[in-house]
């Protein structure tokens, strides 16, 4: 699916997705990354949901968000509680929801200028069963 650009085209802004990957500003990623709106995405070393640690959180929380949106692949899942521990502890908000619906409530977050981190799995075996 592709979106339309908007006011935000200063910040990382998701322009596309599908099962396969997405785009940030255009460019195309086909694996596991962090964006937030004012630094360029980086890749996230969590290639599936089963392989998400605390370790993959951890990263994140030197970020220091208001709130961390998890895409889990093609469907909603949740994680444990324990892994975003330190994460809860310090008052920053996790939502699991599927990619897509990860990717328009980054966006929609970012827009309305809140300090939010979309953390996206993109995962090879998803893309090859989809």
């Amino acid at each position: 699916m592709k979106l339309h650009a908007s006011s935000t085209r200063q910040y990382q802004t998701v322009t596309g997705y599908d099962q396969s990957g997405v785009e940030i500003n255009a460019q195309r990623y086909d694996h596991s990354l962090v964006v937030m709106p004012e630094s360029p995405p980086r890749a996230w070393h969590a290639a599936t949901f089963e392989a998400l640690s605390e370790q993959h959180f951890a990263a994140i929380l030197a970020d220091a968000p208001d709130v961390v949106i998890l895409g889990t692949g093609a469907r909603q899942r949740f994680i444990h509680p324990r892994l975003t521990a330190a994460l809860t502890m310090r008052r920053i908000g996790v939502e699991c929801m599927d990619s897509q619906a990860a990717c328009r409530t980054y966006n929609i977050l970012m827009g309305e200028g809140r300090k939010v981190t979309l953390a996206l799995i993109i995962d090879p075996a998803e893309q090859s069963a989809g």
